[in-house]
């Protein structure tokens, strides 16, 4: 079996992208990535700043957030209600599956930063637009409750990408219990669906 290394900037990248993840952009600093990276002969002087290499590294790790979103809208299902169903079942599954992208979410959101408008403007109004436009259709159709944008990206993702996303506290919380991530979706999908009906 032939085992493909990862690109020398692909592997640069997804450094920096877990280092800011797991420490926040303050607490990252240039010369300890370059001692993470000194085993593989990489070095992330090519970014020139601490500024663009978290860019480029938010730009690695986001690249398919939006075509995994849009996908959830699928012609076939002419129902919005199953429209909206399917986008939870692909957000949970997404953002569970990429502990790290939360994680830097959750850093930058605490306050207001340009490094917050680039990932805002770039990835999470562009994944967030279409589902805010079908709860609003929604919410005028008579269909579901309001609720506001805000709360329901802090419920579906937030809240239930963390089961998947906290992997020591949920088998602290359900021992024994290896999480099935379709199966989680598939329940919190039902559970926010059915809280947001009327």
């Amino acid at each position: 079996m032939v085992v493909v290394q990862p690109r020398p900037a692909e592997r640069i990248l997804s450094v920096a992208l877990h280092a800011f993840a797991t420490y926040g952009y303050e607490g990252v600093s240039v010369r300890t990535l370059n001692r993470e990276l000194a085993p593989y002969h990489l070095s992330v002087q090519r970014y020139r700043s601490k500024e663009r290499l978290w860019r480029a590294a938010v730009d690695y790790g986001f690249r398919d957030l939006d075509q995994h979103l849009a996908a959830a809208f699928e012609p076939a299902l002419a129902d919005p209600l199953e429209q909206l169903r399917g986008w939870i079942r692909r957000s949970v599954r997404f953002w569970a599956g990429h502990p790290e992208l939360l994680s830097l979410v959750s850093f930058e959101a605490r306050r207001e930063t340009e490094r917050l408008a680039y990932l805002y403007d770039g990835y999470l109004a562009p994944a967030l637009g279409p589902v805010g436009t079908l709860l609003e259709a929604l919410v005028a159709a008579g269909r579901i409750r309001p609720i506001a944008l805000s709360t329901f990206h802090a419920i579906v993702v937030h809240g239930a990408a963390g089961p998947p996303a906290l992997g020591a506290l949920s088998a602290r919380l359900d021992p024994g219990s290896a999480p099935d991530l379709d199966q989680h979706a598939e329940h919190v999908a039902a559970m926010v669906m059915a809280g947001l009906r009327r």
